[in-house]
Parts: structure tokens; sequence; C-alpha cells
């Protein structure tokens, strides 16, 4: 075994130590083929979140995206994120030539998942926020693609705002059932239809 299997190894049982990370698959089963996960963004640690509530297997060929500038600002970061999550750098500070969604294009063409988040920024009002066309782009680009949308809930409550120790709380991610772009559907009404998926998967409040 590599020490990045046995550091994404730890890393998943730490997550699921502090949070539970509770897999719970209401719309779809976890199967081995080409998806993107998107869901709602509320904390650093929600892609950690899902992709340790994947089963094992899936989670070498599921890859995360990662801001280019902060995850690779130290040699540490930047092997956690390329050995062990595999993830996707995408850059902050662009040319007007550069095309954003390029380096997810590529890893959809090579056949790999991925989770993203289609808000583009983190959020504390409860409720997504409006998604930005990238899903959709991708959705026509990939149509054999299956979407699959995912609810992250309490995982704003493990690292407060200001804390720098996380707080042991007990998270979910509720995956929901597979998506795709509609024949005719116009890029505004799809991304409130993905964004009211998402929402829907939400547990109800108690």
């Amino acid at each position: 075994m590599s020490l990045a299997d046995a550091a994404g190894m730890l890393l998943a049982f730490i997550a699921r130590l502090i949070t539970g990370a509770q897999g719970h698959w209401k719309g779809c089963p976890p199967m081995a083929e080409q998806r993107i996960y998107f869901a709602n963004h509320q904390s650093h640690l929600d892609w950690v979140l899902i992709w340790a509530a994947l089963p094992h297997d899936l989670r070498s060929r599921t890859r995360p995206i990662a801001a280019r500038d902060y995850w690779t600002s130290s040699r540490f970061k930047q092997w956690l994120t390329t050995e062990v999550f595999h993830a996707v750098y995408v850059s902050r500070q662009r040319t007007d030539d550069q095309d954003p969604l390029e380096p997810l294009v590529e890893a959809l063409k090579s056949g790999d998942s991925l989770v993203i988040f289609p808000e583009g920024t983190r959020s504390s009002k409860g409720e997504p926020q409006a998604f930005k066309s990238g899903l959709y782009h991708l959705a026509q680009q990939f149509p054999e693609v299956r979407l699959v949308p995912a609810w992250i809930d309490n995982v704003q409550r493990v690292m407060p705002k200001g804390e720098v120790v996380p707080v042991p709380v007990l998270c979910t991610v509720t995956f929901g059932a597979p998506m795709a772009l509609e024949p005719g559907e116009d890029k505004r009404s799809f991304l409130e239809r993905t964004r009211a998926a998402v929402l829907a998967l939400r547990p109800p409040a108690t």
C-alpha cells in the first residue's frame, strides 16, 4: 500500500470519526459509473465529506475540484490534493482566453467522476445560492454522464467560523436520483431544476 493510499484511508477514518460521514443513497445506489456529484457548499470540508461517504472502490475515480492558488500554496496541501484526493485544480485568477471548465472537461474525457459545487462559493444562508452555468455546460458536453444531486447536512457546525479544532457533529450526505439535461431545456430552467433537486434532499427541520 502506498503512502497516499494509507493517508486516504486514515483521512476517511478521521472524517467518519468526527462527523459520522453517513451516506444516504435515496435516489440511486453507489455504482461504478461516471457521475458528476453536485451539492450545496457550506464548508471547506464539503468535498472531504462526500469523498468519505463514497465506497472505497469509487474514491480513486471520483475527483473534487480544488482552487489551485490555495491548495498548491504548500507542499503538503499540494501532495494531499494531488496524491490522496486526485483533485482537479481550477484557477480563480484567469485571463480572458482561458476556459474555466477546461480542467473539468479533461477529467471527464478521461473517464473520471467529479464532485462540484455549482454555487461557486460557500454559503452560510442555509439554502444554496443560485447555481452558476458550469454544470449546464458540462451536462451539454457530456450527456452520458449521470448528474447526481447531493445534500450535505450539518458540516458547517463541524468547523465553526473562527475555530481551528473540529467539533464532533453527526453529518450526513444524502444522494438523490440521477438527472440529465432535457431536450430543448434552457440554461435557466436547468439550473433552477438542479438547485431544487439539491434543496429537496435537505432533511426536515426538527
